[in-house]
Formats: C-alpha cells, sequence, structure tokens
C-alpha cells in the first residue's frame, strides 16, 4: 500500500449527512456550548426572579388605571397571566402579587418604579447579551447611557408585545361568551372547540413573542424572516415544557420542604429551563442555512512570525572536516613564516 487507508465516517457523521435536522440539531448544541448558553442561562434566571415582583406589580397598577372601567377584561388578562406558570403554587403566588398591585394601584410609586426599572435592565441586559452571544455577533462599543436607553426601549418593547400576546390569550373568554349566548356551552362539539381555539390563541400569543425576542432583542437585529420558525419551534416548545414542568413541579413540592418553597423552587427551576430553551431555540435559529450564508466570515487570526534558530551541540562531518582543514592550513602558514 503506497498511502494510509483513509479512516471511515462514524454512524453519527452518516446520519449527519442523511438527516439535515440532525445535523442542524447537533450544531445548534455544539453553538450553545460554545458560547455558554448555560452560564448566561443562569444570569438570565437571576434576574428573572429578581424582576418579576416589581414588573408585575408596575404592570398590572398602569392596568388598573387604564382598565377600571372594564373589570371583566382585566380579571381575564390577569387568568391568561396567572395560568401561564406550571405550577398551581407559582399561579397562587403571582394571583396575589396581581390583587395587590391593582387594589394598591396608588401605592405603587417611585421607589416601585425605580426598583422594577433596575431589575428590569438588569434582566434585559443579559437577555440580549446572551441572545447576542448565540448569534455570534459582535456588537459594537457603546457608550454605557445609550446601551442603557436601547435596553430600555427594548424592555418596552417586549412588554408592549407581551401585552398583544395576553390580548390574544384573552380572545378565548370572548369564545366562551359566545358559546354561553346560545346555550350550547356544556357540549361536547362546543368544550372541543374552545379548547383546541384557545390552545390556537396560546401558541399564536408564544409565537409572537418569541418572534419578538428571536428577532429584536439582539444587539444587531435580525430579520423576522430568519426568525419565523425558530419562533414557532420555540412556541411549540414552550407549551410542551410547561406540561413538563407541571409533572416535575407536582412531585417536588409533594414533599414538605418542597411545599413551605414550593413556589419559590418552582419559579426558579422554571426560569431556568425557560431560559436554557429560549437560548437553545436562538442557537438553532441562528444555525439554518440561510442564517449561515448571511453570517460574516470570521476573520483570520493575527500573522505570528516565529524565527528558528537551530543550535546543534556537536559539529557535523562536514564542519569538522573543514574546521580540521582550516587548522591544517594555518599550521602550515606558521611554519613557512618561522
Amino acid at each position: 500500500m503506497t498511502g494510509q487507508q483513509e479512516e471511515k465516517p462514524g454512524r453519527l457523521a452518516l446520519l449527519r449527512r442523511k438527516h439535515a435536522w440532525l445535523d442542524r440539531l447537533i450544531r445548534a448544541f455544539e453553538r450553545y456550548q460554545k458560547q455558554y448558553g448555560d452560564y448566561y442561562a443562569a444570569a438570565i434566571t437571576y434576574f428573572s426572579v429578581l424582576a418579576l415582583v416589581p414588573l408585575l406589580m408596575i404592570a398590572f397598577a398602569v392596568a388598573g388605571f387604564v382598565l377600571a372601567g372594564n373589570p371583566g377584561l382585566l380579571a381575564r388578562l390577569q387568568d391568561s397571566i396567572t395560568s401561564a406558570v406550571p405550577s398551581p403554587a407559582m399561579s397562587e403566588m403571582l394571583t396575589g402579587v396581581v390583587e395587590q398591585a391593582i387594589h394598591q394601584a396608588g401605592a405603587v410609586g417611585v421607589i416601585g418604579l425605580l426598583a422594577a426599572l433596575y431589575s428590569g435592565l438588569g434582566w434585559m441586559t443579559n437577555l440580549r447579551e446572551a441572545l447576542t452571544a448565540q448569534w455570534t455577533q459582535v456588537p459594537s462599543a457603546q457608550p454605557m447611557w445609550r446601551r442603557m436607553v436601547s435596553d430600555l426601549l427594548s424592555l418596552v418593547g417586549l412588554g408592549a408585545a407581551m401585552a398583544v400576546s395576553f390580548g390574544i390569550s384573552a380572545l378565548g373568554g370572548l369564545g366562551l361568551r359566545l358559546f354561553e349566548l346560545v346555550g350550547i356551552e356544556h357540549t361536547a362539539a362546543a368544550v372541543l372547540a374552545l379548547r383546541a381555539l384557545t390552545t390556537l390563541l396560546s401558541l399564536a400569543a408564544s409565537w409572537l413573542v418569541f418572534l419578538w425576542v428571536l428577532a429584536r432583542l439582539p444587539r444587531t437585529p435580525v430579520t423576522l424572516r430568519s426568525a419565523v420558525w425558530g419562533a414557532l419551534f420555540a412556541a411549540v416548545g414552550f407549551e410542551i415544557l410547561k406540561q413538563v414542568a407541571v409533572i416535575y413541579l407536582n412531585s417536588v413540592t409533594s414533599s414538605p420542604a418542597g411545599a413551605a418553597f414550593g413556589p419559590i423552587l418552582g419559579l426558579l427551576v422554571f426560569a431556568n429551563l425557560t431560559s436554557r430553551f429560549v437560548l437553545f431555540v436562538t442557537a438553532w435559529t441562528a444555525s439554518a442555512p440561510e442564517n449561515l450564508q448571511a453570517a460574516a466570515p470570521e476573520p483570520p487570526g493575527p500573522a505570528i512570525i516565529r524565527p528558528v534558530v537551530q543550535v546543534r551541540e556537536r559539529p557535523g562531518a562536514r564542519a569538522a572536516a573543514g574546521l580540521v582543514g582550516i587548522g591544517a592550513l594555518a599550521g602550515y602558514a606558521w611554519r613557512r613564516r618561522r
């Protein structure tokens, strides 16, 4: 054999060549790990728990003023938010926070607003940095005040997207009201239709929020078209994640320690799982062929010139012969001078 035999590709490599979806999943996982997805998810989890209560109090204090004449719509909006969490204990905790914010809307003053801004900006900054890392973008250096203003605008934009999504979710109550007017709300067909409508509205609301998160929150916004399928993947996966979290949290909170720390424990677990999932979906979206082609190639590393100086401990045969010859000529010349 004139050359070494080429090594055959492994089974995983063959499967990746055969199935494009598997290759994309593996590339997304590699990107997620390379861009420190778990570490960013931990930071997002911390600021999510820190920012949740102040942001909810500010949001529902404002909603209490705006929707003071329409308590039915306000109640549906509250139900759509509290039902988004997987644990009953978490839902009860958020319900108490929301009701307190509504009934004491005037007490939520400057201190509450400043706390919400501080925690909300910290959450948004870490979320945007994490998404930017998964897109492998290199953001330009900006002054601190400009970055804070940008994060504040992104926080307001995300709040508007979430408000629209919660409004879409609340439309399920209109379907129930129509069935009640007709008098068929308790029939099997009405129950199935209402469940299907609620599921579709929930998916549409989640899709809208994730589309905004994937496309507009990175430091360099990407096109909405590049994030459409990623947002759909995130919306469907988020609904599945909530169902899995229900089973897990019910098993955890059944113990005495879990019953005591159930809401906080459930909130931490759910926030961390959601953060990891969102970052993985971002890596999956960025790994699409069209996004890889649009991405700029990384510049090559700097050229390093290292001169090689070779030092020999012993002279070679030619060098030794040359030295002997030079010594002989020097001796001959010295003798002739004498």
